[in-house]
């Protein structure tokens, strides 16, 4: 990363040079997991979290996200390595007695339970009082807004509903940590992105540690303090959302984490020291750019691009990068216009302007100029 660019990411406390840190109250080393023998389906997996953080592991079917949640609950056995929980190696210890509270996709409530009993049920194994598992049960009911609730059965509840109660029954014995498989994959939109202001302002109320796996990228970025990027069973990016949206370390975190333009070409100059590069795309013109992963010339780069960032018709000569573009397409989005262009040989190029007052859509068919900042266009691997 270039002296010149500034990175928020944040790590656990007292964390040292590689990350680690004795603080971390749960600790992958170097674990790795294969089912075949042969093929690693998580590989050299190093994480620490931090007490009361919420952290999401992020990425595609197949890349490891779920592996590595199913070996942190005890259902998968690392092939190597060790998983920590308070600084105690957990590997061979059973489901039932790591302390840790799931959620499925599939909510996996009794049927034949009443919502109070299925939130009493992990009291019960613990062997609590009545009195004191009655009095958890109903806690946990107000804290999902469904304190009436306790005398219906999960048939007679809505999805949403039935992901509160299924969230309630991982938090009514107050375990150590929270883990969440993909727990709002079955709701519909609205009720998907209710449900994570609803997951996110209890982890701040409780201050629980949470380890959430999704493959969806809004919710990572609207619930989450870190987010470990996975592809193919390595993590590509542990950053803040923030830290992974404005300033992606590869060409494959900048694809999978919102919608980004992309141009390939040829490095033809390098100043790293400056934190500046020319790339030299496919059909000749030179572009300006942030050198992210590239280091020398003769290297082939992706740049990467936000089409927020992109201005429409600038001034001539206020960026470095300025190009003619025709309008392939103008979709209109209620908030902002998404508008499709061809420039430089891309005609997937895409521009987000905001629906203001001030700002003119533009039509099909139009010439129109395009340009963008030094800063805001990264060049990465190829």
């Amino acid at each position: 990363m270039p002296p010149s660019e500034q990175t928020d990411v944040l790590e656990p406390p007292h964390a040292g040079a590689d990350g680690s840190t004795d603080a971390a109250f749960v600790s992958f080393r170097d674990v790795q997991k294969s089912y075949d023998g042969e093929t690693l389906v998580v590989k050299g997996f190093n994480l620490d979290i931090a007490k009361g953080e919420f952290i999401t592991l992020l990425g595609p079917s197949g890349s490891g996200k779920t592996t590595c949640l199913m070996m942190t609950a005890g259902f998968e056995v690392p092939t190597h390595g060790d998983i920590l929980l308070k600084g105690t190696p957990i590997n061979s210890m059973p489901p039932h007695k790591r302390g840790l509270g799931i959620v499925f996709q599939n909510y996996a409530l009794f049927p034949h339970m009443t919502v109070a009993e299925n939130l009493a049920f992990p009291l019960e194994v613990r062997s609590l009082p009545k009195a004191e598992r009655a009095a958890k049960v109903q806690r946990a009911l107000e804290m999902v807004r469904l304190g009436s609730f306790g005398d219906r059965r999960p048939a007679q509840l809505s999805g949403g509903q039935q992901q509160r109660v299924a969230l309630a029954r991982a938090l009514v014995f107050e375990p150590d940590v929270v883990l969440m498989d993909e727990p709002l994959g079955a709701l519909d939109k609205n009720l998907r992105e209710e449900m994570q202001f609803e997951i996110k302002h209890i982890h701040e109320n409780l201050g629980v540690t949470m380890i959430y796996v999704t493959h969806d990228q809004s919710e990572a970025l609207t619930m989450s303090d870190r987010i470990a990027v996975f592809n193919d069973g390595v993590v590509q990016q542990l950053a803040t959302p923030q830290e992974l949206y404005e300033r992606p370390a590869n060409a494959f975190v900048a694809r999978f984490i919102g919608e980004n333009n992309t141009l390939v070409g040829d490095v033809v100059e390098m100043d790293g020291a400056a934190g500046k590069c020319v790339v030299r795309v496919d059909g000749g013109a030179e572009i300006k750019a942030l050198p992210v992963n590239v280091s020398k010339t003769g290297e082939r780069s992706t740049l990467s691009l936000r089409p927020e960032r992109v201005v429409i018709d600038p001034e001539p000569g206020s960026l470095p990068n300025i190009f003619e573009a025709d309008v392939e397409e103008v979709i209109y989005l209620g908030d902002h216009h998404r508008t499709r262009v061809n420039v430089l040989g891309n005609r997937e190029f895409v521009i987000k302007t905001p629906n203001a007052a001030n700002v003119r859509p533009h039509r099909q068919g139009e010439r129109i100029t395009v340009g963008w900042a030094l800063e805001d266009c990264r060049a990465l691997d190829a």
